[in-house]
């Protein structure tokens, strides 16, 4: 395989072409069973009949963890947006139509969204009776069994030439409340620094769904709380000023 493409640099991973194929290489230090769950993540999801990049191989490439997978050829939502500003709404809405395609799934051996987020909540720098409050909340969620994408926002979707949409990253899919799939994704562009952006997703969503936006809202405490425990500086100060067990309007 030739590594001497670069498509993208993210945290702790290097994303490659090789002709028809795209290779995801792990930094060193990078957790060996973080690697593997991401693949047999993206595996399940396959089988949901999802539109996604197929897993060829995971292999070890100097050293570093890799996973193979097809290469799709196209723009992501986020470059059509940048390239195309006046047609953002329209992107937004077909952003709205494939993460609702993703929640219509069921996946029953992916992990529990709720699980996920009491872990995570229990590691966040926050006092105890925050804590408290935000796991009492999340126990109280309806429970439910919906695919999650965990990370979706428009650099995660690939518009291919012929039209179709392929969705990328399963590395934080679970199963559960498709909520907290949106309140994630309305998070997403608020740390991108697009407000207005935020607010027109989640009022799409909440319209094409039929969800009350304050049944999101209630989300939005223990998704950012679950989320603060990874990323930046900027970012967790950012998520723990969301953590007050309130009532967003």
């Amino acid at each position: 395989m030739k590594l001497d493409r670069v498509i993208a640099v993210r945290n702790s991973k290097t994303i490659y072409r090789d002709g028809d194929k795209c290779i995801k290489v792990f930094s060193e230090d990078y957790s060996k069973a973080d690697v593997l769950n991401e693949a047999l993540n993206q595996a399940r999801i396959e089988e949901t009949g999802l539109n996604i990049p197929k897993v060829l191989e995971v292999t070890v490439i100097d050293g570093k963890w890799a996973i193979v997978s097809e290469y799709i050829k196209g723009k992501t939502l986020a470059q059509l947006i940048e390239e195309n500003p006046e047609k953002k709404i329209e992107y937004l809405n077909k952003l709205v139509d494939i993460q609702l395609e993703i929640h219509s799934k069921t996946c029953p051996k992916l992990n529990k969204i709720k699980d996920k987020m009491n872990a995570k909540i229990s590691q966040a720098d926050l006092d105890a009776t925050t804590r408290y409050d935000l796991h009492t909340r999340l126990e109280a969620m309806p429970k439910h069994n919906k695919v999650c994408h965990g990370d979706l926002n428009p650099s995660n979707i690939i518009i291919a030439e012929d039209g179709t949409p392929y969705i990328l990253d399963w590395a934080h899919a679970t199963q559960g409340n498709a909520s907290s799939d949106t309140a994630r994704t309305y998070l997403l562009f608020w740390l991108n620094g697009d407000i207005e952006g935020a607010n027109a997703y989640l009022e799409i969503f909440c319209k094409k769904s039929d969800t009350p936006k304050q049944y999101v809202q209630k989300w939005l405490p223990i998704v950012a709380a679950s989320q603060s425990v990874k990323g930046n500086e900027k970012e967790r100060e950012f998520l723990l000023s969301w953590t007050d067990v309130v009532d967003y309007e």
